[in-house]
């Protein structure tokens, strides 16, 4: 893992076989993540150097999309490797760290079915990232099993009640998801992450803000949402012209009056759980 790799499409029969899988593929494929995730990187890099991770520290990030955590965390001397179901994304990440020379390796794979050892990490994160598979329970065990015993599993969730939570459940109430599916806002509940984690050690959990700026105004930045992050990609093309207006004006409304910039830029705080369990 010294050094970054081409992409290995990881589980590709799997992923190209079972709907559920096949429809988070298809969501963080639509649009260019990378475009939304430039602006709260700075809020990602701090979350690696609350970590404190130490040079040689075997680390995974799980649906790392283009590296918000994984350079980072490289950066820091860990022996780090990225995992995203995208392989856009992972295309991305590893041109970002070749840009910068950072010895890292990017895998393409599932969450719920990550192609690792038993105990291959000592500290498995996830940002925004596992929290969006489609079989929580499949992806908490997943994280568990790669974590060595003693290391640390540390995740950023949306909360139900943050800016972001509130986006999400606007985007569902125009684009309901499929019936069975839980609501990917339930990891933002410090008591499901409990149970979902169940038997570790140790459980830590922290409401935490993180920024998003955006050189645009709010409705531009919907704009920006609109164009390129999956969720709202998919929710989008999913509705009539009228509702399609509905929920563009429902979205800028929640930017704007949410805005902290000038008007012509978008500075938006949104709460997140931050959790650390020790394995």
């Amino acid at each position: 893992m010294s050094n970054t790799t081409a992409p290995v499409a990881l589980n590709a029969a799997a992923m190209s076989t079972d709907p559920a899988t096949e429809r988070i593929r298809s969501t963080w494929t639509a649009g260019d993540f990378g475009r939304i995730a430039v602006g709260y990187a700075p809020g990602a890099a701090e979350f690696i150097a609350r970590l404190g991770l130490a040079r040689g520290e075997r680390v995974l990030d799980v649906a790392c999309g283009t590296g918000n955590l994984a350079l980072p965390a490289a950066r820091a001397g860990a022996n780090t490797t990225g995992i995203d179901i995208a392989p856009s994304l992972i295309a991305q990440a590893i041109a970002s760290a070749d840009d910068e020379g950072i010895a890292a390796r990017f895998d393409v794979g599932d969450a719920e079915e990550l192609p690792y050892a038993d105990g291959s990490f000592d500290t498995v994160v996830s940002m925004f990232g596992a929290m969006f598979a489609a079989r929580p329970t499949r992806a908490a065990a997943e994280l568990l099993r790669v974590t060595r015993s003693a290391g640390r599993i540390a995740m950023a969730n949306w909360t139900p009640t943050g800016f972001i939570g509130q986006m999400l459940r606007i985007v569902v109430g125009y684009a309901p998801p499929p019936p069975g599916s839980q609501s990917v806002l339930h990891w933002g509940d410090e008591a499901v992450v409990r149970e979902r984690l169940a038997g570790v050690k140790r459980i830590d959990c922290v409401r935490r803000r993180i920024v998003f700026e955006y050189p645009c105004s709010p409705a531009d930045t919907v704009g920006l949402f609109r164009d390129w992050y999956g969720p709202t990609v998919r929710a989008f093309a999913a509705v009539d012209a009228e509702r399609h207006a509905l929920l563009e004006h429902d979205l800028t409304a929640l930017w704007s009056e949410n805005n902290h910039g000038d008007g012509t830029t978008t500075c938006v705080e949104s709460e997140y759980l931050e959790v650390i369990a020790v394995r």
